[in-house]
């Protein structure tokens, strides 16, 4: 397709206060798409009118949806159409779950299953971590429920949409849309497998068919003996642009992960240098906890102020790339004034 790179962005829904151009020159992403493509947006956005719906119809969500389906409007349609309707059945819907999800029992998980946001990799993307090899799904069950284990998942997946992605993107001075994943399979043998597939196939299915263009990089970490093999096989039938963004590594992968992610940002057990006070997995350290990048997510409440985070064990103010610190650090409990904590809208 032809045309200058560019963008056209619909005053009625976009209403971003953070960068809108991708860093990557590729078709199709943010800032540089065509006229074909952003009539593509406009068709699926009137498509979708004329079906009723009024919210998630912005230029960002519908080219994500787009490039999800090649930019196929018919099949965008029918994905962002089931998104919506499970949207409104799961956890009693997702707008109402996020603001009130209390996962009283999160500590108690992770001692058995962490997954957890922190800090950002070199791209200044959020940073997402699963250690898969200490699942227990029995002692987890004695704890909490895989319901609420996945209601939790879905929140940080709100979450990581906003605030945490604008947070990065207002730091980074670019457009934000994806994590860098790392997948620990550290302790993953033969007899976990059925004991976990269950919930892990729905937790998947959440991620690929209702938060479609979240991945940036994904490092497979600690694969045990013959996993290569297995997604070499695997990989066949998936998509050529998921497959770049996957890297399976054994138990030296220090090196490579160290590439993508600063020292300092990594947690000290993965070869890292950062030593969170009360933990890494609980601190939720990122700039979504610093009052310069940090906004209030568009799912709160007019008027309202919401927690920094649910529980905060950080280190204080993040350094720059100087190594001075920058914007003021979030106490434990403190509340965020709507409005505040932020430089000027992009």
């Amino acid at each position: 397709m032809a045309g200058n790179p560019h963008m056209d962005l619909d005053p009625k829904y976009d209403h971003y206060d953070y960068p809108v151009t991708a860093p990557e020159t590729k078709s199709g992403h943010p800032g540089h798409t065509t006229k074909e493509q952003d009539a593509a947006v406009h068709q699926l956005r009137t498509m979708l009118e004329q079906e009723g719906f009024r919210e998630r119809l912005d230029t960002l969500t519908m080219l994500r949806f787009l490039r999800a389906r090649k930019f196929d409007v018919s099949l965008s349609k029918k994905m962002f159409e089931e998104c919506e309707k499970w949207r409104k059945e799961f956890g009693g819907g997702v707008d109402k779950l996020v603001p009130t999800f209390d996962y009283k029992e999160k500590a108690q998980v992770f001692a058995y299953y962490p997954q957890y946001y922190h800090k950002t990799d070199r791209d200044g993307r959020p940073l997402y971590i699963e250690q898969l090899g200490k699942i227990d799904l029995t002692k987890l069950r004695q704890i909490t429920t895989d319901e609420r284990m996945l209601e939790n998942l879905v929140v940080e997946y709100e979450k990581m949409a906003d605030p945490r992605l604008p947070a990065c993107s207002r730091k980074a001075g670019q457009l934000l849309e994806t994590c860098c994943t790392i997948m620990d399979l550290k302790g993953v043998g033969i007899g976990k497998a059925g004991e976990v597939y269950g919930y892990l196939q729905k937790a998947s299915g959440i991620s690929q068919n209702y938060y479609p263009e979240r991945l940036g990089k994904l490092y497979i970490v600690n694969a045990p003996w013959g996993f290569s093999g297995i997604f070499s096989v695997i990989k066949r039938f998936l998509d050529p642009v998921t497959v770049a963004k996957i890297h399976v590594l054994g138990s030296g992968y220090q090196k490579e992960l160290l590439s993508q992610v600063p020292k300092e940002n990594l947690p000290h057990e993965f070869g890292g240098d950062c030593r969170c006070p009360g933990s890494c997995a609980l601190s939720d350290e990122g700039p979504w906890r610093d009052a310069q990048w940090a906004k209030p997510a568009a799912w709160e409440k007019s008027g309202h102020s919401i927690p920094a985070t649910e529980s905060h064990f950080g280190e204080g103010m993040p350094a720059g790339a100087n190594g001075q610190a920058h914007g003021q650090q979030l106490p434990m409990g403190q509340q965020v004034p709507m409005g505040q904590g932020a430089p000027p809208a992009y």
